[in-house]
């Protein structure tokens, strides 16, 4: 098995500058998957890796050696361990690395149901945990505006921890116009409003409107919602982090939906 050893190997470069400019990946539209997890789920969704990298120490490992060796790829890479820690996006490495296409987002649909509609959502760690509670949810649209931070990050792909390759996650939205598409409620979530979220019906379609973690929603799309509701707080605090929020609201929902009638 050939190890590429030297920083000065033109396809290392490559590679460093993909790791460690965002605004690259963007332009070259791939990303980085780091784990064993990430890239299992990835390859589940059919689709094959640029490169699939692993570390030297790493091929030792029988768990990463047989994921390496068993998993398609178009060209598989042995790095040593110092080379790879310099493109690795984790304080441990985890030894395997794929660099794959970022999945292009179908055109918008028409019409819209269920759904998340995310307004400058800044921090990666909630955008993350935000696409994972709508994929475990079964919320499989997801609109982000133009200030949201980038959907295919790595830290946002390791906090999604694989949903991303189970959701249509469409960045750079006017969601004004999205709210327009919607077949049912509208729902902004805002501290002072007078209603809760468990007095309220979510049987039906809902789009879930959630705003930036200082600023909150935006004054237009706040309006734009045809139902604005809080989450019942009955201690002291004043406001819940956004990815903490949205678990709450599509899991009052999941409820909902589950609730069997009562037979007598």
């Amino acid at each position: 098995m050939k190890i590429l050893r030297s920083k000065d190997n033109a396809l290392f470069k490559d590679l460093q500058k993909l790791a460690g400019s965002s605004r690259e990946r963007k332009i070259r539209g791939l990303a980085l998957l780091e784990g064993e997890r990430l890239i299992d789920a990835y390859a589940r969704t059919g689709e094959i890796p640029d490169v699939l990298i692993a570390s030297e120490a790493a091929t030792r490992r029988d768990s990463i050696r047989d994921a390496f060796e068993k998993t398609r790829a178009k060209q598989h890479i042995v790095l040593d361990d110092a080379l790879l820690e310099k493109i690795s996006q984790v304080v441990s490495a985890s030894g395997l690395i794929a660099v794959v296409k970022t999945p292009a987002a179908p055109p918008l649909p028409t019409t819209v149901g269920d759904c998340l509609l995310l307004e400058n959502i800044q921090d990666p760690g909630n955008l993350g945990s935000m696409l994972r509670t709508a994929a475990a949810a079964n919320v499989r649209q997801v609109f982000l505006s133009q200030g949201c931070v980038f959907a295919w990050s790595p830290k946002v792909v390791r906090a999604g921890m694989g949903a991303h390759f189970s959701l249509e996650i469409h960045e750079g939205v006017d969601l004004l116009d999205i709210v327009a598409r919607t077949t049912g409620s509208v729902v902004a979530t805002l501290a002072d409003a007078d209603r809760t979220i468990d007095t309220c019906d979510f049987k039906g379609p809902v789009a879930w409107i959630f705003g930036n973690e200082g600023a909150g929603l935006s004054a237009e799309l706040a309006a734009a919602a045809s139902s604005r509701l809080a989450i019942p707080m009955p201690g002291s605090a004043e406001s819940l982090n956004v990815a903490a929020a949205a678990a709450i609201c599509l899991f009052e929902q999941v409820r909902q939906r589950r609730t069997e009638p009562q037979h007598t």
